[in-house]
């Protein structure tokens, strides 16, 4: 297959930074869609893959998996779009597209494997691998395509493509509705976009966090109450009220105390964590049939749906502009928890 060369930003090895690298990007077949990349979104497991935290890196590793960009040559099969719109990718390129995964529009899942956007093999390139959005172009399947409604801030809008969908999803699929109160744990990348959601999904929102100093901002961003974990008081007070909670928090923690919010019946879905977490008592969930789930992104049609909404609502990302040049700062920053709240690359910086 014929292939073009386009200017990236990648590492290849763990111990290094990101760096300038040409990588190789496919023609534009009968049903793939060619994107100018405008913006793309830093995502922490950008940074897990970069040092390969999660092992399984293959290098060189160009990551972004939250792109933004205007469609420059569409394919002669393609009908859903064309030259000029405006556009994304998330975590996704390619699925099997028959399996009963894919069948309910839960691409994530594929039986037989996901593409992801960087890091997985390439289907169309042998020998390759894919490549994300640090990069200043990209082809993709119409299918894994996204419409991005315009009167959305474009690059405030990347982030939705990963944080976004990855807190949208389990909103949705528990079907947090208005009058529920639902807590949400962390107020980070995930947590600030859990905020706003549940708050304009008509939600009683409840921001739980061990920093009271971020109680203005929570709500600020659509929280009706701050519950501080480390106040045992405050934490008795909510015992078993909770009918949701969206739990961000990325590493390893204690589960029991924010299990003992829940009411009977109701859930905990982890967002975060993927990596063990510590032991928890299991009266805390045979006390009240409750339950800890887990999610995972989502499907196209359900992310497309979640654009849908937020074109609807005005809701985007609070994001910090950044050039190429200065991604390996970011890295150093979202590992501190400096950024609100999330970093977005301006790719005019890499052209």
């Amino acid at each position: 297959m014929m292939t073009t060369t386009v200017k990236a930003y990648g590492a290849t090895a763990s111990t290094e930074e990101l760096k300038p690298l040409d990588i190789q990007r496919r023609a534009v077949g009968a049903d793939d869609v060619k994107i100018d990349i405008t913006y793309c979104g830093v995502c922490h497991s950008d940074i897990h893959t970069v040092r390969n935290d999660w092992k399984g890196s293959t290098y060189p590793v160009v990551p972004g998996h939250e792109i933004i960009g205007r469609v420059t040559e569409v394919g002669e099969g393609v009908s859903r779009y064309k030259v000029g719109d405006l556009v994304g990718v998330g975590c996704m390129v390619d699925s099997c597209q028959t399996c009963s995964s894919c069948a309910q529009d839960l691409e994530q899942f594929c039986v037989n494997g996901a593409t992801f956007t960087y890091n997985s093999p390439d289907k169309h390139l042998e020998g390759l691998q894919t490549y994300g959005g640090y990069s200043t172009a990209v082809v993709v399947d119409e299918k894994f395509v996204l419409r991005i409604p315009e009167n959305l801030d474009e690059a405030a809008t990347a982030p939705l493509l990963c944080a976004g969908i990855t807190t949208w999803s389990p909103l949705r699929h528990w079907n947090v509705k208005k009058g529920d109160k639902v807590g949400v744990i962390g107020l980070g990348g995930l947590g600030h976009m859990g905020v706003k959601f549940a708050a304009a999904l008509g939600a009683h929102v409840v921001m739980i966090t061990t920093s009271p100093e971020k109680g203005q901002d929570a709500k600020r961003l659509g929280a009706h109450d701050v519950l501080v974990s480390k106040d045992v008081e405050a934490m008795q007070q909510h015992l078993g009220s909770f009918d949701f909670i969206l739990n961000t928090i990325p590493v390893g923690h204690e589960m029991d105390p924010y299990l003992g919010l829940l009411k009977i019946d109701a859930t905990m879905v982890l967002v975060g964590a993927v990596e063990p977490l510590k032991p928890f008592h299991g009266g805390s969930v045979i006390g009240g049939r409750k339950r800890i789930a887990g999610s995972l992104i989502g499907g196209i049609k359900e992310t497309q749906e979640m654009l849908d909404f937020c074109g609807e609502h005005n809701i985007t990302s609070d994001i910090e502009l950044i050039d190429m040049q200065h991604i390996n700062d970011a890295y150093e920053r979202v590992t501190t928890n400096d950024v609100k709240y999330r970093f977005v690359i301006d790719m005019k910086s890499l052209k």
